[in-house]
């Protein structure tokens, strides 16, 4: 099965080496895809490849790693790393979805979605707040072309 990343997701999280547990709005999927398989799979879904929107966003951005991936463009489907995207403990967490996070410990960051759904990612509260700020100044910078 397949997993294309919408406007329902919340986040991507490692379940195994193999799989990912999924968090929707309603509903937490066990996936048999890692989430660096998703996010490509996902990409190509919307008719890009991962490579592809990397490479844009590190344009846009001036970054060169852990860089906010747009999933799905009419939209802005912005998602973003918690770690390096290949790294087995890579969370994926959609930007439009976060309505607060907070700091739990230096090591741990409590994310709280819109729908008051939450998951504890292993990520420092500066990380996810550097991150979250990258992401939403690439979903800025897009917006702001779009009205061009």
């Amino acid at each position: 099965m397949n997993y294309e990343i919408s406007r329902g997701t919340l986040a991507i999280v490692p379940n195994d080496k193999n799989g990912s547990l999924v968090y929707e709005d309603e509903s937490r999927y066990v996936i048999p895809q890692t989430p660096f398989s998703i996010m490509e799979d996902s990409c190509k879904y919307f008719g890009s490849s991962y490579e592809g929107r990397k490479e844009g966003a590190k344009e846009i951005l001036g970054a060169e790693y852990k860089v906010p991936i747009v999933v799905e463009d009419s939209d802005n489907l912005i998602v973003f790393p918690t770690t390096s995207p290949s790294a087995p403990d890579c969370v994926w967490i959609s930007l439009k979805r976060i309505k607060k996070f907070v700091k739990v410990d230096n090591n741990h960051t409590k994310i709280i979605f819109d729908n008051n759904k939450e998951i504890l990612v292993q990520c420092s509260y500066r990380s996810i707040e550097n991150q979250l700020s990258r992401a939403s100044r690439l979903d800025f910078i897009l917006r702001s072309h779009k009205k061009q």
